[in-house]
C-alpha cells in the first residue's frame, strides 16, 4: 500500500475496509505537525502518516478507534491545558498534552466505514425493484442470477452469475434477499445460510416456505440457521405490486440495520452464563511525570518501582521519574500492572 494517506484512503475504500482519516486543521507552534498533515488509522490501531509526535499520536489513535466503533467524526483540540468548562466549544473534544513543547493541535477525525451490502438473488421484477430501493438507502447493491444484466439492474454495483460466488462475498454487513420467486429458492438459501449475514429474507408464501425449509433440513442445514430466514420478507404494510413489496422489505432491512446490536442479547447472555467473570487488564496508564495518557500495550518507555510498573510518553519523562520517583508519585501515581 502507498505511503501517501490519501492514496491509502482510496485503496482502502475500494477494498471496502474501515479506517479513519486524521487531518491537522490548525496548530499553534512549536509543534512538529502542520495544517494539512494527515494520517490513516485502521481498526487494529495501525497508524500511517503524521499528525504530531509521541504526545499527540496516542490520543489520535484512541479517538480514531472510538470513531470506527460509533461512526461519528470528531474534532480534537490537544494543548498544554484545556480551557475551563464554561469556555469550551460544542463539538470540540479537549485533551491535555503537557509536553515540553507547549504547542497545540486541532485534529479532525473522520471515520470511513464500508456501506452495508444488499445482495439480491433473482432477476424478477421484484428483484429489480429491490435493487432500486437498496440503492436509494445507500446500500451497495449486488445482484446474483445467470440472467442479470446491467440493463435490467442499472442500480447494481456488482453482478454475479452463480451462487458459488456468494459465500465468500457475504459479511456480517450483508443483507440477502432471495427473490427468485420459486425458481431456485432452495439452492439460493442453501448457498447463503452458512454465511454470517445480518439479514436473510425469502420472498415466498408460507406454504412455499415450509416446503423450502423441509428441503433444507433434508440437506443438513441446521434449524438455527433456518430460523434466521425472514419469510415472508418485509414489514406487513399490505404491499401488492413489486415496488410496494420491495419498499416493505427495504423498510425491514433498514429497521434491522438501525437496531442491530453489536452482540445479540442471546449471545451475550449465553457467554455470561458460561464464562466466569474476569477482571479486565489495564489498557491505559497515566504518565506520572506529565499526566499524559499512555497505551500500556505499546508504551516504549516503562519503569518499575517497588513492584509497580509505570508508563511514559517520552524518554525525558522516563528519565525524570527514575531520578526522583518519590517526587512524582506523591501527586501522580502511575497505572497498575
Amino acid at each position: 500500500m502507498r505511503d501517501d494517506p490519501l492514496s491509502q484512503a482510496v485503496e482502502l475504500r475500494a477494498r471496502r475496509e474501515s479506517f479513519v482519516l486524521a487531518t491537522v486543521v490548525a496548530c499553534r507552534p512549536p509543534t512538529s505537525a502542520y495544517p494539512g498533515a494527515r494520517a490513516i488509522i485502521r481498526p487494529d490501531g495501525a497508524f500511517s502518516g503524521w499528525v504530531g509526535g509521541s504526545c499527540a499520536q496516542p490520543i489520535v489513535v484512541r479517538e480514531a478507534l472510538k470513531a470506527i466503533d460509533d461512526g461519528r467524526p470528531r474534532l480534537l483540540r490537544i494543548g498544554p491545558e484545556p480551557p475551563p468548562e464554561d469556555q469550551r466549544q460544542d463539538g470540540v473534544l479537549e485533551f491535555a498534552m503537557p509536553c515540553e513543547s507547549q504547542g497545540a493541535l486541532d485534529i479532525h477525525i473522520e471515520p470511513f466505514l464500508p456501506q452495508p451490502e444488499l445482495i439480491v438473488i433473482g432477476e424478477t421484477p421484484l428483484a429489480q425493484a429491490l435493487a432500486r430501493a437498496g440503492s436509494l438507502l445507500d446500500f451497495t447493491v449486488c445482484v446474483s442470477d445467470p440472467g442479470a444484466t446491467q440493463e435490467l439492474f442499472p442500480d447494481a454495483d456488482a453482478l454475479l452469475t452463480g451462487l458459488e460466488q456468494l459465500p465468500e462475498r457475504i459479511t456480517p454487513d450483508s443483507y440477502v434477499v432471495v427473490a427468485t420467486q420459486g425458481h431456485y429458492d432452495e439452492d439460493a438459501l442453501a448457498a447463503v445460510l452458512r454465511s454470517p449475514s445480518a439479514y436473510v429474507g425469502l420472498v415466498a408464501s408460507k406454504r412455499r416456505a415450509e416446503a423450502v425449509f423441509a428441503f433444507l433440513r433434508d440437506k443438513g442445514i441446521d434449524e438455527q440457521a433456518i430460523e434466521r430466514v425472514r419469510c415472508p420478507a418485509g414489514l406487513s404494510l399490505g404491499g401488492v405490486t413489486p415496488s410496494e413489496i420491495a419498499f416493505s422489505i427495504a423498510a425491514e432491512m433498514l429497521q434491522v440495520r438501525r437496531q442491530r446490536p453489536a452482540v445479540s442479547p442471546a449471545t451475550a447472555e449465553r457467554a455470561a452464563s458460561e464464562a466466569p467473570p474476569i477482571e479486565p487488564a489495564a489498557t491505559e496508564a497515566s504518565d506520572p511525570v506529565c499526566g499524559m495518557t499512555v497505551e500500556v500495550a505499546t508504551a516504549r518507555y516503562t519503569a518499575r518501582h517497588e513492584t509497580q510498573s509505570y508508563y511514559f510518553c517520552s524518554a525525558r519523562c522516563s528519565e525524570n521519574f527514575q531520578r526522583e520517583p518519590e517526587r512524582y508519585l506523591a501527586s501522580r501515581p502511575g497505572g497498575p500492572d
